[in-house]
C-alpha cells in the first residue's frame, strides 16, 4: 500500500503552514493592537516554531539525501 503523499508534499505543506501560523502570530501581537482575540497567542507562536523546525528538518533530510545520492 502507497502513501498517498510524497515527502516533497509534506515538507510543501509544512512550509505553507509554518508561514501562514507565524504571520498570524505576530498579527496577532500587541503592537498592532489586537489584544482581544480569544487565542492563546503564547501557544500559537510555540505551534508556529515548532512547525517551522520540522520544516527545517524535512529540508535537512533531502539535503542529505541529495548529498548522499550515488
Amino acid at each position: 500500500m502507497n502513501f498517498p503523499l510524497s515527502f516533497w508534499d509534506i515538507s510543501l505543506w509544512l512550509a505553507v503552514t509554518a508561514i501562514i501560523l507565524l504571520v498570524t502570530s505576530e498579527l496577532v501581537s500587541p503592537y498592532y493592537g489586537k489584544t482581544n482575540l480569544a487565542i492563546n497567542k503564547k501557544r500559537l507562536r510555540n505551534t508556529a516554531l515548532a512547525v517551522s523546525i520540522l520544516f527545517l528538518i524535512t529540508v535537512a533530510i533531502r539535503i542529505v539525501n541529495i548529498i548522499t545520492a550515488p
